[in-house]
């Protein structure tokens, strides 16, 4: 009967229409007022539709009612509905009430220890997998659920060590037992039992376990992962006669760098261990030989062998140290040799070139014997490629007939070794740096190879770009009297990438930098376009979203800047969804090792999730999209100031620096001096003290609005604290902003008491802000003679300070529409000096405006791309002529997109002092 009653409430659930479902739900209530079935799934209807105060309300009323958990709808209801909130203890209760009305207890059981699983409840989920091991023994799954529950416990519930000791005693005899009477059947459930040991630090047992006999055995020796582990953990017990046995016939048979690297490990520590014995080396080198003689196997053989060198010269080893031939170095270019041609050439040796050069203090006698072997064979790959007869108007540019066909990728990757031995011998002259680039960029951007969208022009292309780039920064720096020089520079590598990119629009690179040189000069809206249509994986955007995330807000682009963080917002929250079907999954599927992969996966989204929301500007942003007072304290309100509280360790997590190796640099992220990533950064790297201060703005705003005094005088000297400690990691833009906020708070704290004086308070951050803004009004704003003096590069940083005021202004505000709302009287002074504010800022952003209207296009061609014949400014003349004469379309593209983002800016930040009324 109830079921028929409920009919067309299921049949719109399933299409998926829950006001359908909703209403059909109203209707058998309408007649039957108490109906518990229809009550339950009325509940989760109005949970999908948002409605969670009503849908909470209705579910725990029926969780206190007597019997209405005998029906079987209901039960349905609640739970899914509890489900779709994330309340996973009510879930819980549901099934445990359900337990006393059914007879399949069994998947009762099975569903609180999922919902305990998903919602990370160890404890529960260790019950509830107890239960189910008690009571269905015959089903040997349950009792690896009850170790892996143990286990997970261990790992993330901080009960003390002696507790943490028992659950993984208990764990492990459980799984040894199983493992004795023949119930660990699989793989799945050893790595499981293997986990449980290794955090214990019981390698001798990992061992053992690894080397059972019986039928586990072959699936063991199947499972290449495990035949790895099982050599690793010979190393780690000691025995690297046998390491180094095991590893040598899981070679023959298999192709694996991972077991090269341990191969290798097992020699050198085999090689202490017998007083320098040459036995061991000697066989390495031969095997490697003859595995690099078999097909397909020349790569991993011939890096195995540099490996081994590397590491027994680091060692100390005699062999490599007493004789006249630097054996490290003819290995690697015995590599290089070989495998100049193809594109991983470079990623593959870059880090012996390293590690060579740093070794046993012998940098430069490294460096020396590296450029000298350089030298030749750059010559002659050049060579291949470049010729002294003229093609098509070209200098240098040979036919398609007179190379080779790896040729170009050739000349690449020898490119990059150079580019990285200049790196690593610190050489701080310029013109070195852009030494050669008007062959290598004529056959990136204006070759037969370029017009095929080669690679390896790409990759050419590119390297000009880094080297203009370097070059640029070694011979000026940031002072104003070197600014416009250092930007010039810079907007020609721009010019260079955007003609990379119109060559070849596939080359994902290309395009990373010209955001990070866009962003560099302020121009955000050019940036945003080229990241749009970098076509992100979803597994990339967390990666990726850091280089154009956050810069609108700092570039008056505060709209574009807050779709972006909801676009991540999105993507997290549908990742989440799907992470919790996946544990359950790997539960109900036997696929164990997959569950703390998942369990790290959900941990990252939600720390990717803060710092798309709270860091990255979200909650920050608000403010600018709404133009009532309402709008504005409904926000903050609403701001969730619980999950922006952060620890020591919360900190840690949310900095992770991915963002100084996303880029494809060509010398390591350590050589900081070299890192083109940290270099382009308009601000510096964003790390600890950034996340702390900005973790406080919303929660201060948030107490603001509430008026809760006594937090508010708390998180405010927190704020002053964490600003003094930023110190020079935050940006002079970033700093003026946090200081502003505090600022803002004191003026609050001041005037909502009504007894005290607060004019100073109020002086003080109206002269910051107006102080941020563009000063220079000497001029009417329809003649720019005096501004346009000034213009590019000056605008580029008066559009972060003026962003800043922007910002800082609406905080002000909504410190006056708090007071308002609390009927404080200091309101309405503050709200008149304010609008006078608003007022002046209006006259000085306008002032602004005219400096980005047309005619700053005008002075991007005079001051950027005219190099004089003699002194500094001849060092990019080659690039220069070049881009004049073959790739003038660059020149023109760029500098629209400079003069179009600037100007964007500035009309974004103008509509909104305007509307700031």
């Amino acid at each position: 009967m109830e079921s028929q009653q409920l009919r067309l409430v299921y049949d719109a659930m399933s299409r998926g229409d829950m006001k359908d479902a909703r209403k059909q739900c109203d209707k058998v209530l309408s007649k039957q007022a108490n109906h518990s079935g229809a009550l339950a799934m009325k509940a989760y209807t109005l949970a999908r539709l948002g409605d969670v105060d009503e849908a909470v309300e209705i579910g725990q009323k029926l969780l206190q009612a007597p019997d209405a958990l005998k029906s079987p709808h209901v039960q349905q209801g609640l739970s899914l509905m509890f489900r779709v909130l994330n309340m996973a203890k009510e879930e819980i209760a549901v099934h445990t009430a359900a337990l006393k009305y059914t007879t399949n207890a069994e998947q009762l059981h099975c569903k609180i220890f999922m919902a305990a699983a998903r919602n990370k409840l160890y404890k529960e989920q260790h019950a509830a997998a107890v239960s189910l091991n008690k009571s269905y023994k015959q089903d040997h799954r349950y009792l690896w659920w009850v170790v892996i529950s143990l286990l997970l416990q261990a790992k993330f519930v901080d009960e003390g060590s002696s507790v943490k000791a028992l659950q993984l005693t208990l764990a492990e005899r459980m799984a040894e037992k199983a493992l004795s009477e023949g119930r660990l059947t699989n793989t799945e459930e050893l790595r499981i039992y293997l986990n449980v040991l290794e955090i214990q630090g019981k390698y001798d047992a990992m061992l053992a376990a690894l080397s059972i006999s019986g039928p586990l055995a072959e699936k063991i020796a199947n499972d290449p992962d495990l035949v790895t582990r099982r050599i690793e953990l010979l190393i780690k017990t000691g025995d690297f006669t046998k390491a180094l046995d095991a590893a040598e016939q899981t070679l023959e048979s298999r192709d694996n760098w991972a077991d090269y690297k341990l191969y290798v490990e097992a020699v050198v520590a085999l090689t202490r261990a017998t007083k320098d014995d040459d036995t061991p080396i000697r066989a390495a080198s031969a095997n490697f030989d003859k595995w690099a003689a078999q097909r397909g196997r020349a790569r991993g053989a011939m890096l195995a062998g540099v490996e081994l060198a590397t590491k027994l010269r680091e060692a100390g080893h005699s062999m490599l140290i007493d004789e006249t031939t630097d054996v490290v170095g003819e290995r690697i270019w015995s590599y290089v040799d070989q495998f100049m041609n193809k594109a991983i050439c470079y990623s593959d040796i870059a880090q012996y070139f390293v590690a060579h050069a740093n070794s046993s203090g012998q940098s430069s006698s490294s460096i020396e014997f590296h450029t000298k072997q350089l030298q030749q064979r750059l010559c002659d790959a050049r060579a291949m490629v470049v010729t002294s007869q003229p093609k098509d108007n070209v200098d240098g540019i040979a036919t398609n007939g007179e190379r080779g066909e790896d040729a170009g990728q050739a000349w690449v990757s020898l490119e990059r070794i150079r580019y990285l031995l200049q790196a690593l011998s610190d050489d701080v002259d310029p013109n070195s740096w852009v030494t050669g680039i008007d062959v290598m960029v004529a056959f990136g951007l204006d070759s037969d190879e370029a017009e095929q969208k080669l690679a390896a022009c790409s990759d050419m292309t590119l390297i000009v770009s880094q080297r203009i780039i370097q070059a640029a920064f070694l011979a000026h720096s940031e002072e104003p009297s070197q600014r416009d020089k250092l930007c010039s520079a810079l907007f020609k590598a721009i010019c260079v990438l955007e003609a990379g990119i119109k060559m070849n629009d596939d080359q994902f690179l290309l395009k990373l930098y010209a955001i990070r040189l866009y962003l560099y000069l302020s121009c955000y809206d050019r940036a945003r376009a080229i990241y749009d249509k970098l076509s992100i994986k979803n597994i990339q955007l967390d990666t990726l979203g850091h280089f154009v995330n956050g810069h609108g807000m700092a570039l008056g682009c505060f709209a574009a800047d807050l779709d972006l963080c909801y676009d991540g917002v999105a993507f997290y929250d549908r990742a989440e969804t799907k992470v919790p079907r996946e544990l359950e999954s790997a539960y109900e599927k036997g696929t164990y090792s997959n569950i703390t992969d998942f369990l790290a996966f959900d941990d990252n989204l939600a720390h990717s999730m803060q710092r798309e929301c709270t860091h990255r500007c979200a909650l920050r942003g608000e403010a600018f999209e709404h133009g009532t007072t309402k709008a504005v304290l409904d926000q903050w309100k609403e701001a969730d100031v619980v999950s922006i509280e952060h620890t020591d360790a919360s900190i840690a997590a949310l900095h992770d620096n991915r963002d100084v190796s996303v880029m494809g640099l060509q010398t390591p992220v350590d050589m900081t001096k070299w890192n083109l990533e940290i270099m382009t950064r308009s601000t510096p790297l964003l790390g600890p003290s950034w996340i702390q201060v900005f973790s406080m703005v919303p929660q201060i705003m948030h107490y603001v609005i509430c008026a809760d005094i006594e937090l508010l005088e708390s998180r405010t000297k927190d704020l002053l604290v964490a600003i003094d400690e930023a110190g020079q990691s935050m940006s002079s833009f970033d700093l003026l902003l946090a200081r502003g906020v505090y600022q803002a708070a004191i003026l609050y704290l001041r005037a909502q008491s009504g007894s005290e004086v607060f004019s100073q308070e109020l002086t003080v951050l109206t002269d910051m802000i107006i102080g941020a803004l563009p000063q220079d009004t000497s001029s009417p704003p329809s003649s720019v003679a005096t501004l346009q003096a000034r213009a590019p590069a000056d605008l580029s940083l008066t559009i972060r300070s003026a962003a800043a005021a922007t910002e800082l202004f609406t905080y002000a505000q909504s410190v006056r529409f708090a007071l308002a709302a609390q009927k404080s009287p200091s309101a309405k002074a503050i709200a008149l000096e304010l609008g006078q504010v608003r007022k002046t800022a209006l006259t000085l952003m306008s002032s602004l405006r005219a400096l980005a209207e047309r005619p700053v296009r005008e002075s991007i061609f005079e001051q950027w791309t005219n190099d004089d014949s003699s002194g500094e400014d001849s060092l990019l003349a080659s690039a220069t002529t070049f881009l004049s004469t073959r790739r003038k379309s660059a020149l023109t593209v760029t500098a629209k997109s400079c003069a179009s983002s600037w100007l964007k800016s500035v009309n974004n930040m103008t509509a909104h002092w305007k509307k700031c009324a």
